[in-house]
């Protein structure tokens, strides 16, 4: 039986980052760029994988919460792929992208909740190249470029050689870390670890059916009223604002339960979060942003009765409501994380061989080869 792999998945998201000390900073092309593929196994029933992958997802983004190159925050951007499902075409090599960079991460995670799988033929090297050739890939060389694929069946599957896969990841200077959802020996018997080697990439190891551990904290309770009133500071604009308003919610509602929704509501508080595409407040900060060019009838209905004094009045106003729920967040975050570390301490819970963990420790160590650091 083809284990799923969609561990990848949460990965994936991944490594998501940044609390309130990146709240007002806006995207900009000075700004260094993280870019992380995920490439999805989805050729088999694995819903201890698929769960541990959803679970963990906003963990991996928020890791990077005080990562800085040279002093300035990176802009992060998630592609996400899936492979070796039968639904997919045979002319496709069972391959689809789901979304091609963005940094819209409640897209990303509606894509990751909506998966389903079905057996079918893996092939590695295919989905690589595809990734490799298909998303717009940073040309500047400090740029962090990373590939993560998971899954069980052999990595030389497929009609294209995995070495020269790799080998066009490597002109590129993309490093591939591979997760093998299994034991150790198996995953290098199979190739997947030389497909990381290939790249300088780590190749990992995990146990897909790893429990993972959720404790209630004294400030869950306050952490979900705080996302409650975080939400109302959005204003949605253009054609899509509403149907993304809503898409917001629903992940919300994805993310029920108390160590996901934590993670989520403290990832909404951070910087990496920005819906500048369909929210007033974020689009503000953009440089290019002007409000007088915006169609009365693309604003939200309160507005539209509004001078255009009032209506950045307004903005502002929702700014800095904002602005203030996510420091709270950011501090009822901290104070959680200390609890959480305690608790586990006094319970000799040790980390989990997980996706999320296995995850944090090699984007870490690649960050760091690009000159990022970390302040915790």
């Amino acid at each position: 039986m083809r284990n799923v792999k969609i561990i990848v998945c949460a990965v994936s998201l991944a490594v998501l980052w940044g609390l309130v000390n990146h709240a007002d900073e806006s995207k900009s092309a000075d700004n260094p760029k993280v870019q992380i593929a995920l490439l999805l196994d989805t050729s088999n029933s694995m819903d201890g994988l698929i769960n541990q992958a959803k679970s963990q997802l906003w963990e991996i983004v928020n890791d990077f919460a005080t990562a800085k190159q040279n002093g300035k925050t990176p802009d992060l951007e998630v592609a996400l792929y899936h492979y070796g499902n039968s639904s997919l075409s045979k002319e496709s090599n069972y391959i689809e992208q789901l979304t091609p960079f963005t940094d819209n991460l409640d897209l990303v995670s509606e894509k990751l909740f909506a998966l389903k799988t079905n057996g079918g033929l893996e092939y590695c090297g295919a989905v690589i190249q595809r990734a490799v050739q298909d998303l717009k890939w940073s040309e500047r060389p400090d740029d962090l470029r990373l590939i993560f694929i998971a899954g069980n069946e052999p990595f030389t599957q497929g009609p294209l050689s995995y070495a020269d896969a790799c080998k066009e990841a490597v002109e590129m200077y993309i490093v591939i870390n591979t997760i093998h959802c299994g034991d150790e020996q198996t995953g290098i018997a199979t190739k997947w670890k030389d497909g990381a080697l290939l790249t300088d990439g780590k190749y990992l190891v995990i146990n897909q059916n790893e429990a993972v551990v959720s404790i209630t904290a004294p400030q869950d309770k306050r952490l979900a009223e705080l996302n409650s009133a975080l939400n109302a500071t959005y204003i949605p604009y253009g054609r899509l604002g509403l149907a993304e308003q809503a898409n917001q919610a629903a992940q919300d509602s994805n993310s029920a339960g108390t160590r996901m929704l934590a993670a989520r509501v403290a990832t909404k508080a951070s910087g990496f979060y920005r819906n500048s595409g369909w929210d007033l407040v974020d689009a503000s900060k953009e440089q290019e942003f002007d409000l007088a060019k915006i169609e009365k009838s693309e604003l939200p209905e309160n507005m539209q009765k509004m001078t255009l004094a009032e209506q950045k009045s307004y903005i502002a106003q929702q700014s800095e409501q904002r602005k203030k729920i996510q420091e709270e967040i950011a501090g009822l975050s901290k104070e959680r994380d200390a609890f959480i570390t305690a608790e586990m301490k006094k319970q000799s819970l040790g980390k989990e061989q997980s996706l999320g963990n296995v995850m944090r420790s090699s984007i870490r160590a690649q960050a760091a080869a690009k000159s990022f650091q970390y302040s915790k």
